[in-house]
C-alpha cells in the first residue's frame, strides 16, 4: 500500500505516514520538530491535498508539494504564497468539513489553530 503522505530531501525518501485525515501532517510536524531538516528545502508527495492540508503545509514552511488530487481551494492558498506544486487531479473540492469550515481562510496559523483543535491536538 502507497503511504498517504511521503517526505523528501534531495530526492530521498526521510518520512512517510499511512495515517488518515491530516495526522500525517501532524506526524510530519513532530518528525520536523526532532530532526535538523529546513522544511523549506523538502518536497511532500501527498496523496490528497484540500484547503486544510495546503495552510498546514504552509504553516509549516514547505515550499514543494506534488499531489495525487488536489482541490481548488487548496490550490488558492499555495498560488498566494508561491508554494511550488503539481497533482495529478484537480477537483472543485473535497468532501472534508475542514474543506468547507476553512474554505475562506489564508491564514496558515489560524487554520494551524482550528485543525489542531478539531484533532484533539
Amino acid at each position: 500500500m502507497e503511504p498517504m503522505l511521503e517526505v523528501f530531501n534531495d530526492g530521498k525518501l526521510i518520512f512517510y505516514s499511512n495515517a488518515k485525515w491530516l495526522h500525517p501532517l501532524f506526524e510530519l510536524e513532530n518528525f520536523l520538530s526532532t530532526n535538523n531538516y529546513a522544511p523549506a528545502k523538502l518536497t511532500v508527495k501527498d496523496k490528497i491535498v484540500g484547503r486544510a492540508a495546503a495552510l498546514l503545509q504552509v504553516y509549516f514552511g514547505i515550499r514543494t508539494i506534488k499531489a495525487g488530487i488536489m482541490s481548488e481551494l487548496g490550490k488558492e492558498v499555495l498560488d498566494k504564497y508561491e508554494v511550488k506544486f503539481e497533482y495529478d487531479k484537480l477537483v472543485d473540492r473535497i468532501q472534508c468539513r475542514t474543506e468547507e469550515m476553512l474554505k475562506d481562510e489564508y491564514d496558515p496559523e489560524k487554520a494551524y489553530t482550528t485543525i489542531k483543535e478539531l484533532a484533539g491536538k
